[in-house]
């Protein structure tokens, strides 16, 4: 299972909580939560193809451009599945991930999620409904490996194209 990770500039590695500006950029290879997540991603016969980022302040600066770009990347590496997050509570990292797995999901062919803590209550309001969001804690509470976990088994639902209703039941909010 081909798997595309998608970060913000935090997560990538590439920038700070102020290094807002950081161009849309990828690696070919596991950076970020996603080197955490290996031996999970082990269990489910998966492996991170690349990594696509950009800063926070890249993505409000223009949310529609940056997800059609995002999306073209996707078709390009043709994913099984996208990951977008794990956002944490981070509030624009979350919307990010959210509004780009929902046009992933609408306009490529692979299949995308999002994952991100309780504290994104607005964002879950707004996306639950239209893509799975996986529940992760917040940036250093407690469940971290039960969410990286939890996000494999969704990529793998999705990529083995199995009814996920159970698993967003399980371990999405609802």
């Amino acid at each position: 299972m081909k798997i595309i990770m998608i970060y913000d500039q935090i997560q990538s590695g590439l920038g700070t909580k102020d290094d807002t500006m950081v161009p849309l950029t990828g690696k070919k290879e596991p950076i970020g939560p996603a080197v955490m997540m290996e031996p999970f991603l082990k269990q489910v016969d998966g492996h991170v193809a690349a990594c696509l980022c950009c800063g926070n302040g890249t993505y409000l600066a223009n949310p529609e451009e940056v997800s059609r770009k995002l999306c073209a990347m996707v078709n390009k590496l043709q994913p099984d599945v996208v990951m977008c997050g794990p956002a944490f509570n981070y509030a624009d990292y979350a919307a990010m991930c959210a509004k780009v797995a929902c046009d992933i999901n609408a306009t490529t062919n692979a299949k995308a999620f999002a994952a991100m803590s309780a504290e994104n209550a607005d964002t879950i309001a707004a996306y639950k409904d239209k893509v799975a969001i996986v529940e992760t804690p917040k940036k250093g509470g407690m469940g971290l490996n039960d969410a990286l976990k939890n996000m494999c088994a969704m990529a793998k639902a999705l990529a083995d194209g199995e009814d996920i209703t159970g698993l967003k039941n399980t371990f999405c909010f609802k």
